[in-house]
């Protein structure tokens, strides 16, 4: 399910491109989340040594508060939280952190 790549490091890229591949209409919302939830557990030890401030920014704003904080969001809702939370993080992928 990967998509568009970041160049931060195999496991970040992967999970940047599970999140782009939903927002893109490849997964619905269900399969998403239980990927998603899946992958960050198996990755995200991976994902801080690649650049632990990236892999810590990606887990507050698309774990904590983008999937665990969209419970009781409709699906529209949902996907807009979502996007609006990988806007964040794939700015800091192309600019830095400010």
């Amino acid at each position: 399910m990967p998509g568009r790549k970041t160049d931060m490091g195999k496991n970040i890229d992967y999970m940047m491109g599970l999140v782009n591949d939903y927002l893109s209409g490849k997964a619905p919302r269900y399969i998403f989340e239980l990927v998603f939830q899946t992958e960050i557990l198996a990755r995200y030890k991976k994902m801080v040594r690649e650049d632990r401030d990236y892999a810590e920014y990606f887990y507050d704003l698309l774990s904590e508060d983008g999937v665990d904080a969209g419970d009781g969001l409709s699906d529209t809702e949902f996907k807009k939280l979502i996007r609006r939370q990988y806007k964040k993080v794939k700015s800091v992928a192309d600019d830095g952190f400010c």
